[in-house]
């Protein structure tokens, strides 16, 4: 359906498999803060995930069963998609478990965000994965397509999170939560970077 892909539409590109009880949120969320139509790759589900995203009518739909490690984690299809669908658009890129919160996002618009960064000559915007979870154990939480998780999800680490500025690129590079508090308890410095560029 890329043919329907207006000039100064919103897109958000993703890589999913087996995402077909979160979809329906994400979409819907997404939708109200903007995105006008969803690139979006499915590898090899084995759920209803392709059968429910193929008809949305404000997605374009790919398929492939290639090694999603191979592809450097998906990066190689949505950026080949961003190279042929995605010139002079603002885009977001994202996955099924993300959800976009910014500054004032339940009373702006991704058109007023992108406006501010247009605004300052900024081409993305640099954001913190911040892990939510809920009380007590994630084995005894119901979750069904189309509820909003956070009304599950109260719950984050609120500290010891450590902030520098890799040298290369001159990003910053985030560490901490619950991802070094309780996967990397005993080598923090090796849990994984909590800075995404949405």
């Amino acid at each position: 359906r890329t043919a329907d892909i207006r000039p100064g539409a919103i897109l958000c590109l993703m890589t999913v498999r087996n995402e077909a009880v979160r979809l329906p949120w994400f979409l819907d969320h997404h939708r109200r803060l903007g995105v006008d139509h969803f690139l979006i790759v499915d590898n090899a589900s084995s759920d209803a995930s392709r059968e429910w995203l193929a008809a949305q009518p404000d997605v374009s739909l790919w398929e492939t069963r290639a090694s999603y490690k191979l592809s450097r984690f998906g990066l190689d299809w949505l950026t080949w998609l961003q190279i042929r669908h995605a010139h002079g658009h603002w885009c977001l890129t994202l996955d099924a478990d993300e959800i976009l919160v910014y500054p004032y996002w339940e009373t702006r618009d991704l058109r007023a965000l992108t406006g501010w960064l247009d605004e300052n000559g900024l081409e993305s915007l640099g954001a913190l994965m911040l892990d939510l979870y809920p009380r007590g154990r994630l084995s005894e939480q119901e979750y069904h397509a189309g509820d909003d998780p956070l009304e599950a999800l109260h719950w984050f680490d609120g500290g010891d999170y450590s902030v520098q500025v890799q040298p290369r690129m001159g990003n910053l590079w985030i560490q901490g939560g619950v991802r070094a508090r309780r996967f990397f308890a005993s080598e923090p410095r090796r849990a994984p970077t909590l800075n995404k560029v949405p």
